[in-house]
């Protein structure tokens, strides 16, 4: 049985993410936790307490997914583009 703690974090969490559109990693860095935390908080956890807001939560997942070849993209372009100077 999960205690009061994990719920309202995970809670807390996806709220996050829901709403700031931020990623795991992002979400991880705001609340000073691990991006591993927060994925098993979020697809293991929040999934069984509370699936309306999980469902929420997973959609924009999957849309960062989608998306992270080109953050991953713009990040080494960068990366690039700082070392030149």
């Amino acid at each position: 049985m999960l205690n009061s703690s994990f719920l309202d974090r995970c809670e807390i969490l996806g709220r996050y993410i829901i709403e700031n559109n931020a990623t795991v990693r992002e979400t991880g860095k705001a609340f000073g936790i691990s991006k591993s935390t927060v994925h098993k908080d979020i697809t293991e956890k929040l999934s069984k307490i509370n699936h309306t807001l999980f469902l929420e939560v997973e959609k924009i997942l999957q849309k960062n997914k989608m998306e992270r070849h080109i953050r991953g993209g713009e990040a080494t372009k960068q990366k690039y583009l700082n070392h030149k100077e």
